[in-house]
């Protein structure tokens, strides 16, 4: 049975700035939709994403516990990632130079074994660049050229 990934909840304390803010990245708006007693869904999805984020008022509540900023890791596939980088800078983000893993495999959370620059080689999977919204969610951007078999 085939399964996608759909919606990634995304805690945040400001609806509008968080709105406002991955507008700007040129994320599309598929819905902003009120509900009863203050309930309010967002939902955005990254250009070329079949998989979307929804925040709002009430939705970490009721969907998560999770405290706004909490989320680590969410990691969106590009084809360059200086290119990436240098469209999210002019968009407004604050993004983190293009790095490496020092042991070459995967990057690790945080900032350890981070080595400045893409990966040596170039290989597929394997230079990254990091940036986060205005609560802290972090994102990672990883240069994807050649699928792995299977993908």
């Amino acid at each position: 049975m085939d399964m996608g990934l759909e919606v990634v909840v995304v805690p945040v304390s400001d609806v509008d700035r968080a709105k406002h803010f991955y507008q700007a990245l040129g994320w599309r708006l598929d819905a902003d939709f009120p509900g009863p007693d203050g309930f309010r869904v967002v939902q955005l999805t990254p250009p070329g994403s079949a998989a979307s984020i929804i925040f709002g008022d009430g939705v970490s509540d009721g969907v998560s516990d999770a405290a706004p900023g909490a989320v680590r890791g969410l990691h969106l596939v590009v084809a360059d990632v200086e290119a990436a980088r240098a469209e999210l800078l002019a968009r407004g983000a604050a993004v983190s130079e293009v790095f490496h893993d020092a042991g070459g495999v995967f990057h690790r959370a945080g900032t350890t074994g981070r080595v400045t620059g893409p990966d040596p080689a170039r290989r597929s999977y394997a230079s990254f660049a990091s940036f986060a919204d205005p609560d802290g969610n972090e994102w990672i951007l990883q240069e994807i050229t050649t699928r792995l078999p299977g993908r």
